[in-house]
């Protein structure tokens, strides 16, 4: 039997609870051609933003630097939270202190103890939205333009 739908504030507060606590997104881009690609990567969220590092000439390093936008998805495929959001590219040296050490913390991977060139990609959210089934479609919207619209 399928739960009743979630309100629009009890699924802010279960995307935070992912946010806060799982480990892996699934990261959307394409490059400026539109030729998309897809992968898992870790992440840190730190209440504004979600950090992610890959190498930084992987396909999806080049896109995300290129490009400054991705989607993630957080979740499972009937409870997934979907984040729409531009990217700043960042060196291990631009990290403040204390969030290189938070991301491997949280990830178990520290980029920059790995023999690659890393960067790591802050993604301010514009749009979030989170569902689980048909009847949570309407109203999935969390955040639009950057602010949330939840009470």
């Amino acid at each position: 039997m399928t739960a009743p739908a979630r309100s629009r504030q009890q699924r802010w507060k279960d995307t935070l609870h992912r946010l806060e606590n799982d480990v892996d997104v699934w990261v959307a881009t394409a490059d400026p051609d539109g030729t998309p690609y897809l992968v898992p990567l870790s992440f840190l969220w730190d209440g504004d933003t979600l950090l992610l590092a890959t190498l930084a000439t992987s396909p999806t390093g080049r896109n995300l630097r290129d490009t400054g936008r991705v989607r993630l998805g957080i979740g499972l495929t009937r409870d997934v939270v979907l984040v729409d959001g531009t990217v700043e590219t960042l060196t291990p040296d631009d990290l403040p202190d204390g969030v290189g050490d938070a991301f491997a913390a949280k990830t178990g991977f520290d980029p920059r103890r790995s023999t690659g060139s890393y960067s790591y990609f802050r993604v301010r959210p514009r749009r979030v939205q989170a569902w689980r089934e048909e009847d949570e479609i309407a109203g999935r919207d969390l955040v639009r333009d950057g602010r949330r619209i939840v009470d």
